[in-house]
């Protein structure tokens, strides 16, 4: 059974940084690609980055180029998401999600999903 369990998050203050983790089960990270998403309230899911399978890694937040980079580690089997300078409007849930190789930023195409992680960045 596949699994992901996320780590990290919690409240910081505007311009820190925080990482979040996202340890994988079930498979292993040289065959899958792992995404980034986030979601506030009442908005939709955004994607924000994500690493294939093959350890390359594409950035989907244009807005804030830059501030976040995935990163992987295959002996650990676990994801990361490192975010600078953070600002109050990055407030949201965090997700991590897998899928087979590939990347896209559409949610609806991953079908394993971390429990979502809450960041707050206080002003």
């Amino acid at each position: 059974q596949l699994q992901l369990v996320q780590s990290g998050g919690g409240l910081v203050q505007s311009g820190g940084s925080l990482r979040l983790s996202c340890a994988g089960s079930g498979f292993t990270l040289d065959t899958y690609a792992i995404a980034w998403f986030r979601q506030a309230p009442g908005q939709d899911r955004e994607g924000l980055s994500c690493i294939r399978s093959d350890g390359s890694a594409i950035d989907y937040n244009h807005s804030g180029q830059g501030q976040f980079t995935v990163s992987r580690d295959i002996a650990k089997n676990t994801a990361y998401l490192q975010m600078d300078s953070l600002k109050p409007w990055d407030t949201a849930v965090y997700y991590c999600a897998a899928r087979p190789n590939f990347c896209t930023p559409r949610s609806p195409n991953y079908d394993t999903w971390g429990q979502g992680t809450q960041v707050t960045v206080s002003s």
